[in-house]
């Protein structure tokens, strides 16, 4: 358990706008500590990922608080992935022009960065992973040990019962490197999965991108910024000018704030095949019919849905002044 007040983060990203919104979110919160961020190919390369969290920082006013370390560039086995410019920008940040971060790269890499927090804190640290699940993998081959030292682990990624982002059965995060995502959800610690489910029933709407804009907070400003292309791309998908929130509701279930309103624990496999199913996650949701909300041994807990109105939180967090 948490031996502190504070709610002890270490967020693995792969910072696109979405993780760049999660990331405002918790530095905004001074009852959370972001302790680390580690960054993983996704959106964007890690080496990208990796500066635009130390833009994030600069935004925050957190410039050199919070180590940032770079992590994976290929799968867990090698591969090459694909990144999703099409959808962050060619940036990741949603093409806007920042300014080069006044903060540096920690000297360690990612893996070793998340094995050092832990043990450095056993039982203190949650963590967040809004990203493919690569530097995770790693890590728990460096240290084995690695699942009784962190308090638990939040996963935003996969599809539980809703279709896929990126084929129709698996979702992006998973998708990009199934052996990784398959490591971690067998590992022996607990974890919360926030799939598509959820995150794509939790929309902000252009009206909300505005007030953020017209707000005088430099995280507001930021933020309504980079969300305009992501808006721009969801467009398509919803029909309308809105985007999900990813990876922010993730973190905000990480930390407590918002209370998934269904949720199961049950077992979670992942395809790791080149079929149709690569990098579903397979999620043994059977039980639902006879009331069944936690699966003998299960160790994940899937959330199904949320309230429907996160949005609205996310905009008073980080419209209001520093």
């Amino acid at each position: 358990m948490t031996t502190g007040k504070r709610k002890a983060l270490l967020v693995d990203c792969d910072t696109g706008v979405d993780d760049a919104i999660a990331l405002l979110y918790l530095l905004a919160d001074p009852e959370v500590e972001v302790c680390g961020i580690t960054t993983v190919f996704g959106n964007i390369s890690a080496a990208q990922a990796a500066w635009n969290s130390l833009c994030v920082l600069d935004v925050a006013g957190r410039t050199g608080e919070v180590p940032v370390a770079k992590g994976c560039e290929l799968t867990l086995i090698g591969e090459e992935p694909r990144l999703s410019t099409h959808v962050h920008g060619g940036n990741g940040l949603g093409g806007v022009d920042v300014r080069k971060p006044a903060g540096k790269l920690a000297d360690l890499r990612a893996a070793e960065l998340i094995v050092q927090v832990a043990r450095q804190r056993p039982g203190e640290v949650h963590l967040l992973a809004t990203a493919p699940l690569t530097n995770l993998a790693v890590a728990l081959r460096l240290d084995p040990d690695l699942p009784r030292l962190v308090e638990g682990v939040t996963i935003m990624g996969g599809a539980a019962l809703a279709p896929g982002n990126v084929t129709p059965a698996a979702e992006a995060n998973v998708w990009r490197d199934p052996q990784a995502a398959q490591a971690v959800l067998s590992a022996p610690w607990e974890t919360t999965l926030v799939p598509l489910d959820a995150t794509m029933r939790e929309v902000l709407t252009e009206h909300q991108r505005l007030d953020l804009a017209e707000s005088s907070s430099p995280l507001g400003q930021f933020a309504a910024s980079v969300l305009q292309h992501y808006i721009d791309f969801y467009t398509a998908v919803y029909g309308k000018k809105v985007c999900p929130c990813h990876d922010v509701l993730a973190a905000a279930i990480a930390v407590g704030d918002v209370v998934p309103k269904r949720a199961m624990k049950v077992n979670v496999t992942v395809d790791t095949g080149y079929g149709p199913g690569r990098g579903a996650t397979i999620c043994d949701t059977r039980g639902q019919y006879r009331g069944d909300l936690e699966q003998p041994g299960a160790s994940c807990t899937v959330v199904l849905e949320t309230g429907g109105d996160f949005a609205d939180a996310v905009v008073r967090r980080l419209g209001q002044p520093l």
